[in-house]
């Protein structure tokens, strides 16, 4: 029903609108009480679908990733389709317009989408208000720098972040690899990003020792066109810093083998869907292979079937996320990918 009745109608408005009316139309649904009828249609509920992933017992390995609900303003709601858990952010200490419209494309001979959004969201402190209420579903903090922040301050901005979130998220998600904030990934170079996971690892403790409670696992989120060398440097950094995991991938900024029109396809900011998949699993697989398996993956970038999510499961990903795949295929994936998982167990 939803590739072939509602989607052709979304897709005929602005992608940025339609995502507004999206959130107010879950929301309005919530209101009427529509929830318990969405988690009867979409939720697949099973012990065997569980999984305990750097301390943090999940319901389901298929996730919302960060970008969707960037001020946590329906976490709740899209667990009633069957997500395990839900990315929020990401989020800046102060609240920001992001990049000027129109900066979000659909490439529909590719299945996929161009966003330059530019780390657009209401600011942290808004977002903990919204968090405060209960959460039905884990939820991971993904935290950024303002645009006007320089890079050599950059810490400054995480740790505001990181301070106002700890009480209210399940895990947090360090973005340094979005393409749509100039001179943000600039931040993965080796020595800076060090600095910037060893600050957040301290203030962790000092935040857990003074709320009597676990520290918070960490996980970085890195970009799909980072090198081998470079990948291993990732490998290297998480072992010295000891952070909890890793997100493989962003969105990336090759346009290599597209489809689409060449006027859309040129677009400036970062591409995610399809045109992702291949390389956002070989860069699962490299991580996880070259580092024996030493640290959790959360693998995202082009999942648009339960297919899809398996290969990157096989690839050593621990957990998957959907964003393009969501938005294409509908909310019927999620329990299409858990099925899928369950059927490889019977």
């Amino acid at each position: 029903m939803y590739k072939t009745l509602i989607r052709p109608i979304l897709f005929l408005f602005d992608p940025e609108s339609v995502h507004h009316f999206s959130f107010w139309a879950i929301k309005w649904f919530s209101r009427m009480g529509l929830g318990p009828l969405f988690r009867k249609i979409f939720e697949l509920k099973d012990p065997r679908l569980e999984r305990e992933v750097f301390g943090v017992k999940f319901k389901n390995p298929v996730g919302l990733a960060a970008g969707f609900d960037k001020n946590a303003q329906l976490f709740n709601e899209f667990s009633d389709f069957g997500f395990g858990f839900v990315e929020i952010g990401t989020l800046t200490p102060k609240p920001q317009p992001g990049n000027p419209k129109k900066r979000l494309f659909r490439l529909r001979k590719d299945s996929a989408i161009i966003n330059r959004m530019g780390f657009n969201n209401h600011g942290v402190f808004e977002a903990v208000e919204l968090l405060k209420k209960k959460h039905r579903v884990i939820v991971g903090g993904n935290i950024g720098k303002n645009k006007v922040t320089p890079n050599d301050q950059a810490v400054k901005d995480y740790l505001i972040c990181f301070e106002a979130l700890f009480e209210h998220v399940d895990y947090f998600v360090v973005n340094v690899s979005s393409p749509n904030t100039p001179g943000l990934r600039e931040l993965q170079d080796k020595e800076p990003l060090t600095q910037l996971l060893k600050k957040l690892k301290r203030q962790n403790a000092k935040q857990a020792k003074k709320a009597n409670k676990k520290e918070k696992p960490i996980l970085l989120k890195i970009a799909p066109d980072l090198s081998n060398d470079q990948l291993l440097d990732i490998i290297a950094i998480v072992k010295a810093t000891e952070i909890d995991g890793v997100i493989a991938t962003n969105t990336t900024i090759s346009r290599e083998g597209l489809k689409s029109d060449l006027i859309v396809s040129e677009e400036q900011g970062g591409l995610s869907g399809k045109p992702l998949a291949k390389r956002s699993t070989e860069v699962i697989r490299f991580l996880s292979e070259k580092s024996n398996k030493a640290f959790p993956i959360i693998g995202v970038g082009g999942i648009h079937s339960p297919e899809d999510a398996l290969e990157k499961l096989d690839a050593g990903a621990d957990l998957v996320q959907l964003y393009t795949g969501f938005i294409y295929e509908g909310p019927g994936l999620i329990k299409k990918i858990n099925k899928a998982i369950l059927d490889r167990t019977s």
